[in-house]
């Protein structure tokens, strides 16, 4: 049985001491033989960098790493490139401190390379250097590898100014690429985010961007068929069912996908569902512009964009989809196309059952800062279809929130406020939910599905008694639900500002 490649990012040592590999070369043989500069955005921990090393090994003409594999008779190993290898690590909260980092690792391709900078304190034009030199004593063009492109940027992000100032020197940086382009055979940078073309990529229009390209979608992350044969030794007699909605969703317009970091996480630690991608990298920045922005937070399972995914990420204009999109908490559900706008959109979702418990975990715990106790009791009511214990629960867990640590005691000006509440409750059980759900006659605000019940719920804050049922009732909203033999009840749920709980809960069950 081969071993599992935890935390190993190099094709060498994956190869030579018989780990477990996800052959990836027909992806990097097409990309080197269409295109000469490629961008590739992808979720952190998804096997990004293990592709990019896979791209240094061809290059490099390290044929015996590549036997079996996809690409070992179809590459002309008698080509050998010189490679200029780009990773961003360490401390990049300054400027001084990202031009330090980039020097050294100037300094590790000149050894590499055997070639010397002539400027070896300003980085531009060190890199500058490396290219011509490289191209001059190897007589072959370079070969440009960028892992975390946007690392430097990232790592400060919650400090504007600062995220400026770093984007500012990457841009000059990146600019020499382009301002070399005679010397230069293929570069391939990747990264968490996409930037627009109007930033940090002004200087590298030429750049693809295959971050959704479809045939392309497969390029980093494990397949059901991945899984199924490669990792089938370790898979014996389990319920692959569960593992799936655990850690399997992530789409790129071509196969449903695994994040690699929790599958190798899910097998060594002796299978047990857990959250493990999600807990190596706190979305603290996220959560504070959802409190900011007092954002809608069952949004999170039903809403659709457009092609702004691709592009609209920037400092000084942060979207919350985009970056829920771009950092894995959200994935993609379809791609629609809009005929009426001559547009593509994309309908969003959260991946899978370990994000929709972790993100709602953590949102409960860092802006209602509750107990979560109370979802024992929560997903019991539901389960066993008692309303009446739900309306117990819930009135418990109103009187329990701190309200002065949100927004400053304007809470009842934030009508979403209640039902994102319940939401981020209910999600963090685990349970499908459906956020402004459509019907004909428009939209419910939440419905949950636990079991054989449905549950049909609307919310109203200082409205008039009975309105909110009375509401469902009237449009008809259990009608999109009648035909799946499921127990629906209709459950509305009445808010006051001023006492900051439930003030009226009235629920019906449907006969089926």
């Amino acid at each position: 049985m081969k071993k599992l490649p935890i935390g190993i990012q190099t094709l060498r040592e994956i190869i030579e001491d018989n780990y477990i590999y996800i052959d990836k070369t027909e992806d990097a043989y097409k990309l080197t033989q269409e295109y000469k500069y490629v961008f590739l955005s992808r979720p952190r921990r998804f096997g990004k960098s293990l592709f990019l090393d896979t791209l240094k090994e061809l290059f490099e003409g390290n044929k015996k790493l590549f036997e079996g594999l996809y690409i070992y008779d179809k590459w002309n190993w008698d080509e050998k490139y010189p490679v200029i290898k780009i990773s961003w690590a360490g401390d990049l909260q300054t400027l001084e401190n990202v031009k330090q980092v980039a020097l050294y690792i100037f300094k590790l391709n000149q050894e590499n390379l055997g070639i010397s900078c002539d400027n070896t304190t300003d980085p531009g034009s060190c890199f500058r250097d490396l290219i011509h030199k490289a191209y001059k004593k190897y007589g072959k063009k370079v070969v440009i590898l960028i892992d975390e492109y946007d690392k430097p940027i990232l790592d400060v992000i919650e400090n504007a100014e600062q995220a400026k100032i770093n984007r500012e020197f990457l841009r000059g940086l990146y600019s020499i690429i382009k301002d070399n382009d005679a010397y230069i055979r293929f570069a391939f940078l990747t990264g968490v985010s996409k930037f627009s073309k109007a930033s940090i990529f002004s200087g590298l229009n030429m750049l693809t961007d295959i971050s959704l390209n479809p045939r392309y979608g497969n390029i980093c992350g494990y397949t059901q068929r991945d899984i199924e044969t490669s990792f089938k030794d370790y898979f014996v007699d389990l319920d692959m069912e569960r593992v799936k909605r655990w850690y399997n969703g992530y789409n790129f317009l071509k196969d449903n996908l695994y994040n690699p970091f929790d599958i190798l996480q899910f097998i060594s630690n002796g299978f047990v569902f857990d959250n493990y991608w999600f807990e190596t990298g706190t979305p603290s920045f996220l959560i504070k512009l959802i409190k900011e922005r007092r954002y809608f937070l069952p949004k999170l399972t039903n809403f659709i964009v457009d092609d702004k995914i691709l592009s609209s990420f920037d400092v000084e204009e942060i979207d919350i989809e985009v970056l829920l999109y771009q950092s894995g908490y959200l994935t993609i559900e379809k791609m629609i196309q809009n005929e009426l706008l001559q547009s593509i959109e994309y309908k969003l979702k959260i991946p899978n059952i370990e994000v929709q418990i972790s993100l709602n975990d953590y949102i409960i715990n860092y802006l209602f800062k509750t107990d979560t106790r109370i979802k024992d009791p929560l997903i019991k009511s539901l389960y066993y279809g008692k309303p009446e214990e739900l309306k117990d629960t819930l009135i418990a867990l109103f009187a329990s929130i701190p309200y002065n640590n949100y927004t400053n005691n304007e809470l009842k000006l934030y009508e979403g406020f209640y039902a994102s509440v319940v939401y981020s409750y209910l999600a963090s059980l685990g349970v499908d939910l459906i956020g402004e759900d459509v019907t004909n006659k428009g939209r419910i605000d939440l419905t949950v599905f636990v079991s054989d019940k449905v549950y049909i719920m609307e919310f109203k804050v200082d409205g008039v008694k009975g309105e909110a049922l009375s509401q469902i009732k009237h449009k008809n909203y259990a009608q999109k639900y009648l035909d799946r033999g499921k127990d629906i009840y209709l459950v509305g749920i009445e808010f006051s500002s001023s006492e900051k709980n439930i003030v009226n809960f009235e629920w019906e069950k449907l006969e089926r």
